[in-house]
């Protein structure tokens, strides 16, 4: 074997050999980038040996170990080992699915890292042999293999249980979703009236039919088809109805609820569900042992009246005619009751016999009384005159004619006095409005005849009346909306004069806020033919918008017309402002006259000031609008304006702090008042004290003290 002198042929390894551990962990300690630069200095100090060697070295040597090779091959065995622990462990640091990288932080990672080089390259250089070394390696390879898979195992359990939540969160919106596309009838929509209507018509049919079918044997055997047809028709829309009461919604603290849960138990939890569930049950099986002439077994179908009195009442709100339809529902009611009471006259005529008795129903034998049109006839006639109580009927033989004649007296007795109530209340209804007028129209006829009034002003007062009357023009509108709240008063009012507001040309651009309070104080007026609304030299308090006339801007005698106002004009906005400067000041510049009757709505000027002191901008706006119209019109004095305040805006201001002034002095005044009564009052009770003492002494005082408490004591327990 060849000898090899490491001395001579390789310093680099001596200077290699020379650094211990500690150095090294010094160095590695300090960085990343210090560990790199020493296990390349490593590695370069390996390749100059077995470069240096392999010069010397055949190619028959260089599979062995052994020879003078083998120092070269040894290197390079070194030089894989390491770099395939480098690849791999640099393979490790780079995971970036790593659970343990997820939870550290970066400066936890980054010592990790340093720990894993440092322990890399220590063992590298701490290996002694080669077999020994593999097997650690390998040992910890298989390790670090079982925790890669526990932590990988780890992951996926998190991930697994993440995607669980995400599809449980997924489900409970699908929840949600369907929960919002359930389809629930809104009681006050048009779409449950329609309803109410169709379902009101089977009832009704079941309430007329059914006992007339049940009394009168051959109205149903001459039309089995058709009734059975109708029957199971009807029966059809009672269980549709009954999916339209689990999809009818009800409000819960002002919401429509639509859950279709809730909605399933408040109804079930009605009594009207119970009603609904009898009135479906198939009784009318009982046909196939009895037969088709038994329509009374279908009696329980009238347990759906519930449904026929919504309609009515759901009707009488939304008709324009609610007395007259009140009136028409009474004489329903009326005559069902009489149809009900012919019937069941009729059934007991033919359960005692007839022609057995004079009170019954005729012998049916006699060809007069055997029609089906004539039986029905006699009994609603002989119903009639027994519940009104109007002419006189055939009178009861037997107990039972008597105990049932007793119970249509009865019932004819209510009858009669609801009748008589309900139409009398009703006509009063109707009529009230049209007292009221006639009520304040005689009151002015009184009070003109007694002052003497001409007799053309008192014609033009009634003719002025009864335009009112003819054209519905009589209704006062704060009255009837005094029980509406403010926002809907204040809906109606825009609806109905927002519109006409806005075509005065001061109120175009203003407030939305200040065009509500204005409109909420229009006041509708009613001029008839040749009245003047205003005239030149008038004190302006109120400006006027036309609405429905035509009012004629005339010369002082009254006749000449130089203009023409229609509908949608309007005067006087500019004397109800106070502009400073103005030439005309708050007096009328013109006479206008009405040359029909007119419909005009007025805004005062004191309600358009109390308005403006909430909007103290639009009261700027307004004011510059109106002189801008007045310096068009050449209508103001502008050294006026620039002059300071209106001595008139001044003294108005003085007579309000007067008028203020005068309250606090009243109230001051009753103050003083109460405060020397109850100071007399005081004085006199320290008046009687004195006299006590002065009689009988202290002991009398305490003594009457302890008996004046006594009583008070007892009073509160």
């Amino acid at each position: 074997m060849a000898k090899i002198n490491t001395q001579h042929s390789y310093p680099g390894m001596h200077r290699l050999s020379v650094r211990t551990p500690d150095e090294d962990i010094e160095r590695i300690g300090n960085g990343c980038i210090r560990t790199h630069s020493l296990c390349e200095d490593a590695s370069s100090e390996l390749q100059g040996v077995i470069s240096v060697e392999g010069r010397h070295v055949s190619e028959s040597q260089t599979s062995s170990f052994t020879g003078s090779g083998a120092m070269a091959r040894l290197s390079r065995f070194v030089l894989s080992v390491r770099s395939w622990a480098t690849r791999h462990t640099h393979h490790e640091d780079q995971r970036p699915d790593s659970f343990l990288e997820r939870i550290r932080g970066p400066e936890l990672i980054e010592v990790s890292s340093r720990q894993s080089n440092i322990r890399s390259f220590l063992g590298i250089r701490e290996r002694p042999g080669g077999v020994n070394s593999k097997k650690e390696e390998k040992k910890e390879v298989k390790e670090e293999k079982k925790e890669e898979k526990k932590e990988e195992k780890k992951e996926e359990k998190k991930e697994e249980k993440k995607e669980e939540k995400k599809d449980d969160k997924k489900d409970d919106k699908k929840k949600e979703e369907k929960k919002k596309d359930i389809f629930v009838i809104d009681p006050s929509s048009n779409i449950y009236y329609n309803w109410l209507t169709i379902i009101a018509a089977p009832v009704f049919y079941n309430w007329c039919m059914l006992v007339c079918r049940a009394c009168f044997d051959e109205l149903q055997v001459d039309h089995v088809k058709l009734w059975l047809f109708l029957d199971y028709i009807s029966d059809v829309i009672y269980v549709l109805d009954m999916f339209v009461r689990f999809r009818t919604g009800f409000l819960e603290q002002g919401l429509l609820v639509q859950d279709e849960k809730k909605l399933r138990d408040h109804y079930t939890k009605t009594l009207q569900f119970k009603l609904d569930v009898l009135s479906l049950l198939p009784t009318d099986l009982a046909y196939l042992k009895l037969g088709l002439n038994y329509p009374e077994l279908r009696f329980n179908r009238l347990l759906r009246i519930s449904r026929l009195f919504e309609f009515f009442d759901r009707t009488e709100t939304r008709t324009n005619y609610p007395n007259m339809f009140r009136i028409g529902n009474l004489v329903l009611y009326i005559l069902i009751i009489i149809h009900w009471n012919a019937c069941i006259y009729f059934a007991i005529s033919k359960l005692i016999g007839f022609g057995t008795d004079s009170w019954v129903y005729p012998n049916v034998s006699i060809p007069e009384y055997g029609r089906l049109s004539r039986k029905y006839i006699y009994s609603l006639y002989w119903s009639t005159l027994t519940l009104t109580t109007i002419g006189e009927t055939p009178p009861p033989v037997k107990d039972e004619e008597y105990l049932f004649v007793v119970i249509d007296f009865l019932v004819g007795v209510l009858i009669f006095a609801t009748i008589v109530g309900n139409v009398g209340s009703m006509i009063s209804n109707m009529n009230a409005s049209r007292a009221e007028f006639q009520a304040k129209v005689d009151s002015i006829k009184q009070y003109m005849h007694f002052r003497k009034v001409t007799k053309d002003l008192e014609a033009r007062v009634i003719k002025w009346f009864d335009y009112l009357w003819t054209n519905k023009k009589t209704v006062d509108e704060k009255e009837v909306l005094k029980n509406l709240p403010d926002k809907l008063k204040a809906e109606i009012a825009i609806n109905v004069h927002l519109d006409t507001l806005k075509k005065v040309r001061i109120f175009q651009d203003c407030e939305a806020g200040l065009l509500i309070e204005l409109v909420l104080k229009l006041k509708p007026t009613v001029f008839s033919p040749g009245d003047y609304i205003c005239k030149k030299g008038d004190i302006g308090r109120e400006m006027y918008i036309i609405k429905e006339g035509k009012l004629a801007v005339v010369a002082d005698d009254g006749i000449t017309q130089f203009v023409v106002l229609s509908d949608g004009s309007y005067f006087g906005e500019i004397s109800i402002l106070n502009i400073k400067g103005s030439k005309s000041g708050n007096r009328r510049t013109a006479n206008i006259r009405s040359i029909g009757y007119s419909d005009l709505f007025c805004l005062s000027k004191d309600d358009l000031m109390e308005a403006l002191t909430e909007y103290p901008e639009a009261k700027k706006a307004l004011e510059e609008k109106g002189r801008q119209i007045l310096m068009k019109d050449n209508l103001i004095d502008e050294e006026a304006a620039k002059a300071g305040a209106d001595p008139k805006d001044l003294e108005e201001k003085i007579e309000r702090l007067e008028t203020a002034l005068d309250t606090l002095q009243t109230r001051f005044a009753r103050l003083l008042a109460e405060y020397t009564s109850s100071q007399q009052k005081v004085k006199q009770r320290l008046a009687s004290v004195e006299t006590r003492v002065k009689k009988y002494g202290s002991g009398t005082l305490s003594v009457g003290e302890t008996e004046a408490e006594k009583p008070e004591e007892e009073k509160k327990q």
